[in-house]
Formats: structure tokens, C-alpha cells, sequence
């Protein structure tokens, strides 16, 4: 029997390779010592400390003279280059929100209620996942590393609805409780354990708001401070301990960065600026690097841009060219594999 491999009680005649050399990488098996280092030097040894490169990905939206889309576009956050084709959404969508786990990524609601998923370790088209309360656009989201959270967003009027789901379980959305203002077009962010809602389109205009909630718990949100300037189509990064918001569209359009530290409250500072003065832009991040992608000059204009710029959440600094999407495109919302 010495000629056999006991993978998971079953004796095979040939071992089961690591799955890379991340420090999560699925690696069960038994392996001699010959075995093991055959498996390092070809790289696919899994290492601590070794963590896996964070997968972007941008969905729905609207493609420049095409309209609504259901395409799926993929970065590696921590690298820069062009995206590359993923897989499509279920349906085409205007402006959804998105989640993100280190398994899954997420999008709910556009011009429907609907909520479908991807698994970032493998390409291709999305998978049912539940239903949201309501069909709300101009939402914002931010997550845990368990839990999706959606706010807002118009129904046709604005709405202050807070709403959740588990992102491991499909299933259909929960109600979490209610924003401090009702508002659409805006971003959230998150740590570990806080979400941030910033910005939006009041009934009355534009607002400079910031409120948070508690991600774990449910509850209405609270008053977390201000930004610099009211603003609207914004879009937002953060690392576990940083948030990061593209003003982007005021009375009129700026390129102005602005961040908070997510576990205490207060007003925004300035972090710099973004490469391009574009509103409706798409944002995902890895806990280290925030990327801003697409966008267009302003709500109505039927020129898009494909641009994808970055910053290092850490410090503080103007946006760097990162590369080019598919496609010109606007309300390309993203969702990361970050590890909260």
C-alpha cells in the first residue's frame, strides 16, 4: 500500500495538487517530503503569510452607444493592466450595487429586485442568488466578510431602507433598518465591522452626509459626520481601516479624494486627486490599493469614458493610471475578493 495517497479517507494512486501557494489555498492531501518540495519549487506550495492576489470585478452598468449591459469585467487590484472579460450578470442593469466575499461577488438591484452571484475563482456567467425588497437603482452597498448590506437608492422616490443578506446562503434580502435620509446615488464603504454611506440625491439636492451602521447587527444608521461638499454619483474604496470617496459631482464635477477612519467619526480630510474629473464611476479595492473605473461628465451626456485609476488607501496622493476597460461605460459597479 505504500504506492497509495490517503486524500480525505480515500486511498488514490495519485496525490491531489495544492491549489496555489496562498496561504488559503486548499492543500489536503498527504505528500512526502520529496513530494512537498516538488510542489514549492513548481510554486504551488501553499505559504503563510502568502496572501492571494484580490480579484476586482465591474458589472452591469451602460456600454457608450450600446445602453444597459450585463457584462462583467476583471481586474487584479494589487497589479495594473486592462480588464478582461469575466462572464455576464443574469440580466442587463443600469445601476446596481455590489458585495463582495472572498468567494463571492454580488449584485442586487438595478431595474429589477433581482440578486445574482459569480465565485471570483472561476470566470463565467452569474447564478441566481435571491430577491431584494423592493427594485431600487442608485443604491449603495458595502459588506463584512459574511454580510451584504444595501441602502437607499430610488423606487420611484427615494427611499431610506437599509437591507441585508448572508452572502454564504442564497436567499432573498432582510430588512436591517432605515438610513438617516432617504437618498439615491451614492457609495458605501466598509471596514470589518462598520459601514459608511456617503453623499447622495435628496428630494431637496444634493447632501454632504455621512451616516453608519454596525454591519453584524441591524438598527438604524447613524450620523457619522460630513463631507467637504454636497455631492452625488460619488464612488468610494477603503481598506479595514480607511474610506476613501471620488466627490466627483457637486454643483459641478471635480476630481476631489477625500477620506475618513472608518472606526471613529468625524468630517472628511483631503487625500488628493483623481486622475480624471468623472462622475458615475465604478470603485473596488484590496486593503492596500482603492481602483476608480469608467464614468461619464454627467448624468444625461452619452459620452463615456473606459479609464481605471488608483490610489494606496494608506497614504495620501493624486490617482495613477491603472489601464483601460472594454469598454467606455458608466455605473460600473464593482465588488472585490478582499478579505475583510
Amino acid at each position: 500500500m505504500s504506492d497509495k495517497r490517503y486524500l480525505g479517507n480515500i486511498i488514490t494512486d495519485t496525490p491531489t495538487a495544492p491549489a496555489g501557494p496562498y496561504q488559503d489555498s486548499a492543500a489536503s492531501g498527504v505528500w512526502s517530503l520529496a513530494e512537498a518540495f516538488a510542489y514549492t519549487k513548481a510554486g504551488l506550495w501553499p505559504t503563510a503569510g502568502n496572501a492571494a492576489p484580490v480579484t476586482g470585478l465591474f458589472g452591469g452598468g451602460q456600454i457608450e452607444g450600446v445602453g444597459s449591459t450585463n457584462s462583467i469585467e476583471k481586474i487584479v487590484i494589487d497589479t495594473t493592466g486592462n480588464s478582461t472579460d469575466f462572464g455576464d450578470l443574469s440580466r442587463t442593469t443600469s445601476r446596481p450595487s455590489a458585495v463582495g466575499s472572498t468567494t463571492r461577488g454580488i449584485w442586487m438591484g438595478g431595474s429589477q429586485n433581482v440578486i445574482d452571484f459569480v465565485l471570483f475563482a472561476t470566470s463565467g456567467n452569474a447564478t441566481d442568488f435571491g430577491d431584494l425588497l423592493n427594485t431600487s437603482s442608485g443604491a449603495a452597498s458595502c459588506s463584512s466578510s459574511t454580510r451584504g448590506v444595501f441602502s437607499g437608492g430610488n423606487i420611484g422616490s427615494n427611499t431610506n431602507v437599509i437591507q441585508y443578506i448572508e452572502m454564504a446562503t442564497a436567499g432573498n434580502a432582510s430588512d436591517f433598518g432605515d438610513l438617516t435620509l432617504a437618498r439615491k446615488e451614492f457609495c458605501g464603504f466598509s471596514s470589518p465591522t462598520r459601514g459608511v454611506f456617503a453623499g447622495g440625491d435628496t428630494t431637496s439636492g444634493e447632501t454632504n452626509i455621512l451616516d453608519y451602521i454596525t454591519i453584524a447587527s441591524t438598527g438604524n444608521a447613524l450620523d457619522f459626520g460630513d463631507i467637504s461638499v454636497a455631492c452625488y454619483n460619488n464612488a468610494a474604496v477603503s481598506s479595514s481601516t480607511r474610506g476613501v470617496i471620488q466627490v466627483a459631482q457637486t454643483s459641478t464635477y471635480v476630481n476631489t479624494l477625500e477620506y475618513v477612519t472608518i472606526a471613529s467619526t468625524g468630517n472628511t480630510t483631503d487625500f488628493g486627486d483623481a486622475v480624471s474629473t468623472i462622475a458615475n464611476r465604478g470603485a473596488v479595492s484590496s486593503n492596500t490599493r482603492g481602483v476608480f473605473a469608467s464614468g461619464s461628465t454627467f448624468a444625461g451626456s452619452t459620452i463615456y469614458f473606459n479609464h481605471i485609476e488608483y490610489i494606496t488607501i494608506a497614504s495620501t496622493g493624486n490617482g495613477t493610471d491603472f489601464g483601460d476597460m472594454l469598454f467606455n461605460s458608466r455605473w460600473r459597479t464593482g465588488c472585490s475578493s478582499r478579505a475583510a
